[in-house]
């Protein structure tokens, strides 16, 4: 456990060389009575490490996601908070805010967790986030240069205590990796990055009509057979819900066709592991509040028979946790669905299908445009850091060239 880096009254200030530090009141004040930060104002550094701390500042938190103009639910506090609700046992929150005064201008959202790396025990800081999480960052609002080092020069105070920063799942445009790699190289400390998912997203640009007369003939026709075939098992229609009572009521059929055989079998399925049970349920439970989260279920006859647990936030629709009744395969239900959750994106005036995860086949048929992610890490200049560093960077690559 990394019990040392929490601080033992779950928060503290820090200045921006990490010494208690007062910003300087700005006397610049905007139309509507909110501040305009001075930039000669130093920034302030807070450690939060206790929960409710951290559940305090829900709304804060979500006022600072939207400045930043962040276009995904997944770094929103009820996000953030499930997810610590559900996984976040055996790791402890080290949630760094960065204020200029009294408004948020930064969130790194860390944690820190140990862990066996290639036989190494690792002490680690890393993102609240695991395979659950698409899409994760700092949530990053203003003086981005200013914020990023203060971020950085509170984990420097730390290097004693851990051997490797974490970051996962980053956007490619982001400039966490940039920034945060430059700030480490400057204390000649080893960096490595990692390329993650290419995720797709479908771009709606212009109508339906015309999107839809730009796929290959082929694929056009194969799904007017897939939906002549389910079509003669009963009335084919696209179920969207978004309002709590009607998904808290659909949520074991969207268990049941999530599972769908093979994850079941895998022991992959939402409903195999209590943890990720939880986190989906509290999510849907959550994320109804805010008003984001949404089920789209495929149905025949008035049957569900394919669902996509997922998110409508920023214009964009996102498609996360999906599954189908393997009774109707031969009708391509997850297919079909696709097909009529795209018609309605495009009728209701959104502007992005994220198919999120990896560029698999079956989303490259819907589009080619994908979004990069990457994963950065940071090394510190323990014995073990180096070691690992070596092997995770020098020794894994050149092994993986000689097996292929």
């Amino acid at each position: 456990m990394l019990g040392t880096l929490q601080p033992g009254s779950g928060i503290r200030d820090r200045g921006p060389e990490g010494a208690g530090s007062e910003g300087r009141e700005s006397r610049a004040v905007n139309t509507d009575g909110s501040r305009i930060p001075d930039p000669g104002s130093r920034l302030n550094l807070t450690v939060v490490a206790d929960y409710d701390a951290f559940v305090a500042l829900e709304q804060e938190w979500n006022d600072a996601v939207e400045r930043a103009h962040v276009p995904h639910p997944f770094l929103r506090h009820e996000w953030v908070r499930t997810w610590w609700d559900s996984f976040g046992s055996n790791h402890r929150l080290h949630i760094l805010v960065v204020r200029d005064n009294e408004r948020i201008v930064a969130i790194a959202p860390l944690m820190c967790e140990s862990a066996t790396v290639y036989g190494i025990p690792v002490r680690g800081v890393a993102l609240l986030a695991n395979d659950h999480t698409p899409r994760t960052d700092f949530i990053v609002v203003e003086r981005a240069e200013e914020a990023y080092r203060a971020i950085w020069t509170s984990l420097l105070a730390d290097v004693d205590r851990w051997d490797v920063v974490q970051l996962t799942q980053l956007p490619r445009e982001s400039k966490t990796v940039e920034v945060m790699s430059a700030l480490a190289a400057a204390e000649g400390l080893a960096v490595g990055t990692w390329r993650s998912s290419d995720s797709p997203y479908l771009d709606l640009v212009g109508s339906w009509d015309q999107y839809w007369a730009s796929l290959p003939s082929k694929f056009r026709s194969n799904i007017r057979n897939r939906m002549s075939r389910l079509t003669r098992m009963g009335e084919v229609a696209l179920e969207v819900l978004g309002d709590r009572p009607a998904i808290a009521a659909a949520c074991d059929d969207a268990w049941r066709l999530e599972a769908s055989g093979w994850k079941q079998n895998e022991g992959t399925s939402i409903r195999s592991d209590p943890a990720v049970h939880r986190f989906y349920t509290l999510l849907a439970e959550r994320g109804t509040e805010r008003e984001w989260l949404r089920l789209l279920f495929l149905t025949v006859g008035g049957r569900r028979i394919a669902v996509s647990y997922g998110a409508c936030y920023d214009g964009r629709l996102f498609l996360f946790k999906t599954g189908y009744d393997p009774e109707y395969h031969t009708c391509s239900p997850f297919k079909l669905l696709t097909y009529f959750a795209a018609q309605d994106a495009f009728a209701t005036g959104l502007r992005e299908v994220d198919f999120l995860g990896e560029s698999e086949p079956w989303k490259q048929e819907w589009t080619p445009a994908t979004r990069g992610h990457d994963w950065l890490f940071i090394f510190s200049n323990s014995r073990r850091a180096r070691l690992l560093h070596s092997i995770k960077f020098q020794m894994a690559p050149e092994l993986k060239k000689w097996r292929a």
